[in-house]
């Protein structure tokens, strides 16, 4: 369990809202339960991204596998996130006992000074729809063609999901996307996501991840956005790669899946 002690964790409240009405939205379609919704897109079944239980209040952790099996019972996998902390721990071994194993995302706020415009650009989404079919099977090597091609076009459902949605990529000398990065912004509540940066293999170590970073920031905080967020891996590097970048951890949530 993350400390969430700091004075960065007041944000905390606000992330978990940003979440849940983002996954909200950007669903085809949600089924309610208590204290958790189901969000589904059967154009994007592979992408359990768009496909899962969130838990967002009170649930009854007893109830959470048959929520998630009533709601999943069509796919080949089951997954859910439990925002909070204290519910997670509660969830966890009736999770264990209907065979779930857990992951930890970590959820981490922008604490440092907002950076300079690193020089990326807005681009849509047909520019990146090939580097970012490229860069699927390094991070999904045993991935099937079809779950491949729901993770590069699940990208469109991500333009319902808040208020504004932009991509944007820095390019070489010779003009190809070396990196790229999403940022989902809420300006009336001044809260912004930073979403699946990535740079292209062949690019690795040559300060194009810091470039479209340094923009999303930059864009969110001239947005009036004070509540700049991401997640990452809590087993993962990248995450002391964004401590270095000016991000603090300020909670966590659970990851739930069985196959």
């Amino acid at each position: 369990m993350t400390s969430t002690s700091s004075p960065a964790a007041s944000e905390l409240p606000r992330v978990h809202r940003f979440l849940s009405d983002f996954f909200r939205r950007q669903a085809a379609r949600t089924v309610d339960f208590p204290g958790a919704f189901a969000v589904l897109d059967d154009a994007y079944r592979h992408s359990r991204g768009n496909n899962h239980v969130l838990v967002d209040g009170a649930v009854d952790p007893e109830a959470l596998p048959g929520y998630v099996e009533e709601a999943l019972a069509h796919l080949p996998y089951r997954f859910s996130y439990v925002l909070d902390e204290t519910v997670a721990e509660a969830c966890r071994a009736p999770m264990e006992r209907a065979g779930y194993r857990e992951g930890t995302t970590l959820l981490m706020a922008h604490t440092g000074p907002v950076p300079e415009h690193g020089g990326a650009r807005e681009v849509g989404f047909d520019e990146l729809r090939g580097p970012v079919a490229a860069s699927w099977p390094r991070f999904a090597p045993a991935a099937a063609p079809e779950h491949i091609r729901d993770l590069v076009e699940r990208r469109v459902a991500r333009v319902r999901g808040a208020d504004v949605v932009r991509f944007f990529a820095v390019h070489t000398p010779a003009g190809e996307v070396a990196a790229w990065v999403d940022l989902y912004m809420d300006p009336a509540t001044g809260v912004a996501q930073i979403e699946d940066l990535v740079t292209v293999e062949a690019h690795l170590g040559q300060g194009y991840a810091g470039r479209v970073l340094d923009t999303a920031l930059r864009e969110a905080a001239d947005a009036g956005c004070s509540t700049r967020f991401l997640t990452a891996h809590a087993d993962d590097w990248p995450r002391h790669w964004y401590g270095r970048k000016g991000f603090t951890t300020i909670g966590s949530m659970a990851r739930f899946e069985r196959v």
